[in-house]
């Protein structure tokens, strides 16, 4: 959520950013130049929209896409502080959010089948402390987002159990039968 949001429902509609435009969007671009990150992950979740076969009713099927060897993957992204208007102390822990967004890129590999855009995956010779070259031009940071990690990624079907976030728990990777 930009540190310039009036309200966290502005937040809601910023939880990616895309690899081609973060630089140039007023809502990522002081992030971009400041607050870079990188964020582990096993996978993700995709819906693939289709026809209930059954009904033909719309409906979307959750994919958990991982990388092939099963190794974690680094996700590039920015984060942002927002402070709470309606909270009279900056010093109350409820009065400031830390939020973050990832950046995107165009889906390939068994992603590319299930939705078109992807988390960008940071090379493995760029995640190690202090990879990073210091550098303060949006031009120059662009040039480290150029080619996504390869390696390639599987995308399995599993329960529709993940849309609730109530759900936690191992069997939600399960693969199942469509």
């Amino acid at each position: 959520m930009p540190s310039w949001a009036k309200e966290p429902k502005i937040g809601a509609r910023m939880m990616n950013a895309r690899v081609e435009t973060v630089h140039e969007k007023p809502a990522f671009r002081r992030a971009f130049l400041k607050r870079r990150c990188l964020l582990p992950a096993d996978g993700f979740y995709e819906w693939q929209p289709g026809k209930d076969p059954a009904t033909g009713t719309t409906r979307k099927q959750p994919y958990f896409i991982h990388p092939e060897d099963d190794q974690v993957m680094a996700l590039a992204g920015l984060y942002e502080y927002w402070r709470d208007p309606a909270i009279p102390q900056d010093d109350d822990p409820a009065a400031w959010l830390m939020t973050c967004t990832i950046i995107t890129t165009e889906a390939t590999d068994a992603a590319g089948h299930v939705h078109p855009r992807i988390p960008w995956r940071s090379p493995r010779t760029t995640t190690k402390p202090g990879s990073t070259p210091p550098t303060k031009t949006s031009t120059n940071l662009r040039a480290l987002l150029g080619q996504p990690a390869g390696g390639h990624l599987n995308a399995r079907p599993v329960s529709k159990a993940v849309n609730n976030v109530r759900n936690n728990g191992p069997h939600l990777l399960d693969a199942v039968s469509l």
